[in-house]
């Protein structure tokens, strides 16, 4: 049986997605109880969704029975992962694989962020458990940011539109996950996760518009502008210094590409391009009913 926390999320909910078309026994775990309900709707029967919050990991305790693999979302997770981790261990959990960052590996960014990442992937490797680590590339998910300025104006406003990275789709990331999940040929191994190409910001705006069918502009505006905007739009406090941090650093350096996912999934790795399509009625004013 597979653990996931984080399974309202990004990356958790695809990944229980697609363990319930495999027809895996899964322990979805969230602290929302509304999504969680909605969540189990979503779901084969073999699939428990868990209210509890993976930041105080005993509340965790009584889900973790049978449970042979854990997905540890760190971002769900907080400072808690090497209490969760051997809360795991003595409930007779095997292996773990951890959603790390790019940052660990390739730098990038505010240095306490990819340490966070570090920490966590040190204390797997301490845990006892067989871990498989994927350090993943800025979420393509994280244009969804825009949606209200691109809704609402046509207009992109953030920093340093030439800062390059290689966006990852969230569906290469949960395929992967799951094949780590399922496959204990990948315990211990490392993979650098990131999308196929590199993107400044300008391209990822206009390929939003190019999905939409209407043409974007991207406004530099300064970093502290950016940051009162991102909060006031109720992100987490962390987020404005992730995001404005990685991009001044990939102004100066690209951010990595890899053919990982392609060598992992033995197809493409799934474009920005691909995801803008997909996502497109949350950057239009017109959403379907």
């Amino acid at each position: 049986m597979i653990m996931v926390t984080g399974a309202t999320g990004t990356i958790g909910r695809a990944v229980v997605k697609l363990l319930a078309a495999e027809g895996v026994r899964t322990v979805a775990v969230s602290r929302d109880p509304a999504a969680t309900a909605t969540a189990a709707t979503a779901v084969a029967d073999h699939v428990r969704t868990v209210v509890g919050d993976p930041s105080r990991p005993r509340t965790l305790a009584p889900a973790l029975g049978g449970v042979d693999v854990l997905l540890l979302s760190p971002r769900a997770v907080g400072g808690a992962s090497a209490e969760l981790l051997a809360l795991a261990a003595e409930h007779g959990v095997r292996r773990v694989v951890v959603l790390s960052a790019v940052t660990v590996e390739y730098g990038g960014g505010y240095r306490r962020f990819a340490e966070e990442f570090a920490a966590v992937e040190s204390a797997a490797r301490a845990s006892g458990l067989r871990w498989t680590f994927l350090r993943c590339a800025d979420f393509a998910a994280n244009a969804l940011a825009w949606a209200p300025q691109i809704r609402a104006t046509g207009v992109v406003r953030g920093t340093y539109g030439d800062a390059a990275t290689s966006p990852v789709h969230q569906r290469d990331i949960a395929e992967v996950a799951v094949r780590a999940l399922l496959d204990p040929a990948h315990a211990g191994r490392t993979y650098a996760l990131t999308g196929p190409e590199s993107l400044t910001q300008h391209d990822k705006a206009r390929l939003i518009g190019r999905a939409i069918g209407r043409e974007l502009t991207f406004e530099e505006i300064p970093p502290e502008q950016l940051r009162r905007a991102m909060l006031a739009q109720g992100l987490p406090e962390d987020v404005p210094d992730r995001v404005i941090g990685y991009a001044a650093a990939c102004l100066k350096e690209p951010g990595p590409t890899t053919d990982t996912v392609e060598q992992l999934l033995d197809r493409p790795a799934l474009t920005f391009a691909t995801w803008a399509v997909e996502h497109a009625a949350a950057f239009q004013n017109r959403r379907p009913s």
